[in-house]
């Protein structure tokens, strides 16, 4: 992931911290709090995508439900950047153990940019 989107996480935690006198583990549960709604906004907007509400129809389109996903994505890491001062450390060291479970290998640093076997998998 760019490094640059961790320091402007890490600056919005800053700036959502300096506005708030709530005890930090209030500050936390605030932000999970506020995943789950960006995930439910998410969800709505693939429900629109799909016209799975009769009444509404289709209300939503495929740029609607990528802006809703980049929300979820942005909040997790304001979130994990108000949890840690080493918020890219940590996600990279977890991507690379969900990679090595899932893919066999890790898929960040000198090994996401190796290319991939077209071989069968």
């Amino acid at each position: 992931m760019d490094e640059g989107a961790w320091e402007t996480s890490g600056r919005l935690a800053t700036w959502l911290d300096e506005a708030s006198a709530r005890p930090r583990e209030t500050k936390l549960l605030l932000q999970v709090l506020k995943i789950t709604e960006e995930a439910g906004e998410a969800a709505e907007a693939l429900q629109g995508m799909l016209g799975a509400n009769p009444r509404k129809g289709h209300s939503h389109g495929e740029e609607d439900l990528a802006a809703e996903l980049c929300d979820v994505v942005l909040t997790a890491m304001v979130a994990l950047s108000t949890l840690t001062p080493d918020a890219e450390a940590v996600f990279r060291r977890h991507l690379d153990r969900v990679a090595a479970r899932s893919l066999g290998a890790p898929r960040t640093g000198a090994a996401a940019s190796a290319p991939r076997s077209s071989g069968a998998r």
